[in-house]
């Protein structure tokens, strides 16, 4: 009876090596798991970023065809804006459509958010800027660009894209 005891119990168990061995496996999975994680949320917020900048810079384009094809009143846009929007608030609250006062067109139902600085606030360019300037010359906006200071996973600037 004694030697049957004494072999279900190592049969039945783990040793000491072999429980440190699985941690020390499950933690090397562990590390290497956790910058890939981080990597996956930060291309996540790029891709976001570039959704928020393709749609931003698709919109002034809207609002550029429409002002050169007549679309929408020439006096509601302003002369000297060259055709491009005043401030990215005119592409949400609309524009008045020529020769129907009563009626708007709108280029963006809001602004979007800049996933990399959490809010609704963009860089803007006009068409007398450089084209790398950070400074608003406030005619018209022709560009926009995110306000981070951050570094994609490329290397690049985000203000930059």
């Amino acid at each position: 009876m004694w030697k049957q005891w004494r072999r279900d119990r190592r049969a039945g168990g783990f040793t000491l090596l072999e429980l440190i061995l699985t941690i020390a496996v499950l933690s090397i999975f562990t590390a290497a798991a956790i910058p890939i994680a981080r990597n996956a949320v930060q291309r996540q917020r790029e891709v976001e970023l570039r959704r928020a900048l393709r749609e931003l810079r698709t919109a002034i384009d809207r609002y550029k065809r429409a002002y050169d094809a007549g679309i929408i009143s020439r006096f509601e846009a302003q002369a000297e804006t060259e055709g491009y929007p005043p401030n990215l608030e005119v592409l949400v609250n609309g524009v008045q459509l020529a020769g129907s006062p009563d009626r708007k067109i709108r280029f963006l139902r809001r602004i979007p958010v800049d996933p990399m600085t959490g809010r609704a606030e963009w860089g803007l360019r006009s068409t007398q800027d450089e084209p790398n300037s950070r400074s608003w010359g406030g005619q018209n906006v022709f560009d926009v660009y995110s306000l981070s200071e951050g570094t994609a996973l490329d290397g690049t600037r985000y203000r930059d894209w």
